[in-house]
């Protein structure tokens, strides 16, 4: 049997079993961290979003070793646009590049360009699981509830880009459908980094309102510690 892990984190301690906890990393993709993808053609500074990707890699490794369960997200639309609301499609184009559009990795953010697939350092290994979202939350028209159901899955530990957007908007989500979740604080990030500063309070205000917050130096040393 698996040890019950706890660990260090705001407001308190967290504590998870491995065998029912997934690591989930929320839209580490080309459009959001790479150099030239959507993320910086619509003016924003990436760096923040770079600066979390050994965090992320360190947190990843962890999990394969201990067998965790591990997702990856990746926010997109089919290349007919059919599942893209108007009003989302029109507010990207008034940024000055619309979802769909030519850039310079492929469409941006539609599903099979380059663009909208994970980065390099991030891919997934074989029987990861990827979901391919059309909104900002994980939950919405996926079967991503289905499979942590399946797998017994009863606590998420969540990363990703950006922390205001979809990494909290998944947070949410999941805490309403009866999720324990903890965010990674150094492993999310936001083109700003009050948003992301923010983000970090508003989930472990009052309580732990929405999920617990921690860093990923927390959480690898715990893992470590409980297999001693």
């Amino acid at each position: 049997m698996t040890k019950t892990v706890t660990m260090n984190a705001k407001p308190y301690e967290f504590s998870f079993n491995p065998e029912n906890t997934a690591i989930i990393l929320i839209d580490m993709q080309r459009d959001f961290v790479a150099p030239g993808g959507f993320g910086e053609k619509l003016g924003n500074d990436i760096s923040a979003t770079r600066e979390i990707i050994p965090a992320c890699e360190n947190v990843l490794k962890a999990a394969r070793e201990t067998g965790m369960t591990v997702i990856h997200t990746r926010e997109g639309h089919r290349p007919d646009l059919s599942d893209c609301p108007p009003s989302k499609l029109n507010r990207g184009k008034k940024q000055g590049a619309g979802i769909g559009d030519e850039g310079p990795m492929g469409r941006i953010l539609i599903r099979g360009a380059y663009g909208h697939d994970l980065i390099d350092e991030l891919q997934p290994e074989e029987g990861e699981i990827v979901i391919d979202k059309p909104g900002k939350g994980a939950f919405y028209q996926t079967d991503l509830e289905s499979i942590l159901h399946n797998r017994g899955i009863t606590q998420l530990i969540v990363g990703g880009v950006t922390t205001h957007v979809c990494v909290q908007s998944t947070i949410r989500e999941a805490n309403d459908r009866g999720f324990e979740c903890l965010l990674l604080e150094d492993c999310s990030a936001a083109f700003d980094k009050r948003d992301h500063e923010d983000s970090i309070r508003m989930i472990h205000q009052q309580g732990a309102i929405f999920g617990w917050t921690s860093t990923s130096e927390e959480l690898i040393t715990a893992i470590k510690s409980s297999s001693e």
